[in-house]
């Protein structure tokens, strides 16, 4: 049976079809905007993957090249691996989908969106976002939806659902907000310092852009869904649980009181292995159940702690930034260089600058650009302590680098104003929650400590969610513990004036309106407080270039006249200049 329907989001018309291809996947969807169309499937196994506590899921978002009429480039004429638009793609499909499984459900799922036309106006990326909650809705497999994403930009103070790319280069804000009808999901995006305010409103504007569409899904889900398959969480034997807490809650206590992250790490790994010893002989085979049934008491235990006492693993209260120490200058040679810590969080941020021909050519499917602003984001293992393969960059440091690189760029001048390339690198060296945040922090530092004229410094701040009910506590500043046992993980960043860029993860059902108000002016306050410890340290960019960064010298000549002028280094430039006279830039980058 073959379904298509139509919806207007905005004032584009958006189609979803199924039932003509793509049969044997459990849920496929074809969706279409213009000229732009995306495929998208959901495949789910009936077996739990053995010892996994959380979904396998995998999602992968694939442009085909003969989508927009173009050959790939390169030797083999093939599409190779995900590019770093395609796997940021990616995550945006996953995160907002990831809470919606069954809790404890095992069972291997895969979503593959397959850009099929790309045309000149619609993004293809938030069709992917229609497309696969609508395959997983249809689908036998167990999931709680609806959800929908859509863009929203701005231009010139009146907001868009779904704008085109020309629109989207005139927005003031731009982000993507994936929604139920109830409730926010997620949301990611950038902006050009708008108030707290004015995001709220672009936020909501976008959750009620997907009313539609949500219940066209629905209409889907009656015609052609599919009965959702029977999912047993397996229970642990009888009385183990009461076992389980009977031994391990005083222990777990007391570890939640202990402010350093290596030290309660290691009170809680002890408790769990000798719990797990004095338990394997009563309940032989049950080593997972003793695991699983631990680490529960200790998430149901570092929550009560804050919703009961206000009171954080590391001793602070719900709104306080931990302890900041901040070094520019601290590389000679590099071009500009700043260790930032925050916590147990830290890193290497370096600044490095370059000429025309260091500018990085992005080829997207559409169109083609040149990069003079890069951010790369490298997580070691060493950072947490752990050992592991140095192999390139995976989808988290992907992920992590584009929102600094998001956070910063509008503060970036522009190559009129400043004709370098600019490369930043954040190396860190510690993490302890929120890397990505320091990152925009120790980022700015050392563009400004390299000579940078940025339009204003940028920081950023982690917010965190407790909510059992309808109680809740929003966090300031999260620990990875506070990240990997809490609700919510919202990255807000944003200058002295409004907000940057913004990244927003819910681990619940969606985020009401009042906890992201509350979000959001608690990270204004800590935002402050951030922006006044980096400019105590660095209050505006340095005037001179270090000595080891290459000159460019903008050198004005007149209409019809031939110039011989010296550059850097001695180079010699002869210039032929039109009617309408012209500047030219010398470069020397030794």
């Amino acid at each position: 049976m073959i379904i298509r329907e139509s919806i207007k989001i905005g004032d584009k018309l958006v189609t979803l079809e199924t039932g003509r291809i793509a049969k044997q996947a459990q849920g496929a969807v074809l969706v279409s905007c213009g000229e732009s169309v995306v495929l998208v499937t959901a495949c789910g196994s009936q077996d739990p993957r053995p010892g996994h506590d959380f979904v396998p899921l995998t999602v992968d978002y694939v442009e085909k090249t003969y989508a927009a009429g173009k050959i790939p480039g390169g030797f083999f004429k093939r599409e190779a691996k995900l590019h770093d638009d395609e796997i940021l793609t990616s995550r945006l499909i996953d995160r907002p989908c990831r809470p919606l499984f069954p809790k404890g459900y095992a069972n291997e799922v895969q979503i593959i969106a397959t850009v099929l036309s790309a045309d000149k106006d619609n993004y293809c990326d938030v069709l992917a976002m229609l497309g696969a909650p609508a395959a997983l809705h249809i689908s036998p497999i167990p999931w709680v939806g609806p959800i929908a994403g859509v863009r929203v930009g701005r231009v010139d103070g009146k907001l868009i659902a779904n704008p085109t790319h020309e629109e989207v280069k005139q927005s003031d804000i731009e982000i993507i907000v994936a929604a139920s009808k109830d409730a926010i999901v997620m949301v990611e995006g950038e902006c050009s310092e708008v108030s707290e305010e004015e995001f709220m409103e672009a936020v909501t504007f976008g959750q009620q852009a997907v009313h539609g569409v949500l219940d066209l899904m629905e209409k889907m889900r009656q015609a052609v869904g599919k009965p959702k398959w029977e999912f047993e969480k397996v229970e642990p034997p009888e009385g183990l649980a009461e076992k389980v807490r009977e031994l391990a809650l005083e222990p777990i206590q007391a570890a939640c009181r202990e402010a350093d992250k290596a030290a309660r790490g290691q009170a809680f790994r002890s408790a769990k292995r000798e719990i797990i010893a004095e338990l394997s002989t009563e309940y032989p085979e049950s080593e997972r159940f003793i695991e699983r049934l631990f680490e529960n008491l200790q998430y149901d235990t570092m929550r009560a702690q804050v919703l009961d006492t206000g009171v954080r693993v590391d001793g602070r209260d719900t709104v306080t930034v931990r302890p900041i120490t901040i070094e520019v200058g601290l590389l000679p040679r590099a071009h500009g260089s700043t260790l930032f810590t925050r916590g147990e969080t830290q890193t290497i941020c370096t600044a490095t600058l370059g000429t025309s021909r260091d500018e990085q050519k992005v080829e997207g499917l559409v169109e083609e650009e040149w990069k003079h602003f890069i951010l790369h984001y490298n997580f070691p293992p060493f950072s947490v302590g752990e050992i592991k393969m140095l192999r390139g960059p995976g989808r988290r440091e992907i992920g992590h680098g584009n929102l600094a690189e998001r956070a910063l760029m509008r503060m970036v001048p522009g190559r009129e104003e400043f004709p370098y390339t600019i490369r930043l690198v954040s190396e860190i060296t510690e993490s302890n929650g929120s890397s990505s945040m320091a990152t925009v922090c120790g980022g700015t530092l050392a563009l400004m400590d390299a000579g940078v004229p940025m339009k204003a410094p940028v920081a950023g701040i982690a917010m965190g969610l407790i909510k059992e009910g309808d109680r809740f506590a929003v966090l300031t500043d999260i620990l990875g513990d506070e990240d990997h046992l809490g609700d919510m993980d919202f990255k807000v960043c944003g200058t002295e004036k409004g907000v940057t860029a913004i990244q927003m993860d819910i681990k619940i059902g969606g985020l009401t309106g009042e906890i992201a108000e509350k979000a959001l002016q608690q990270a204004r306050e800590a935002r402050l407080f951030l922006l006044d410890k980096m400019t105590s340290v660095l209050a505006q960019p340095r005037s001179a270039l270090s000595k080891y960064a290459p000159r460019i010298v903008t050198f004005k000549i007149k209409p019809d006249q031939v110039r011989t002028v010296i550059g850097p280094g001695g180079k010699m430039i002869k210039a032929i200049v039109d009617q309408t006279g012209t500047s030219i830039n010398v470069e020397d980058d030794g």
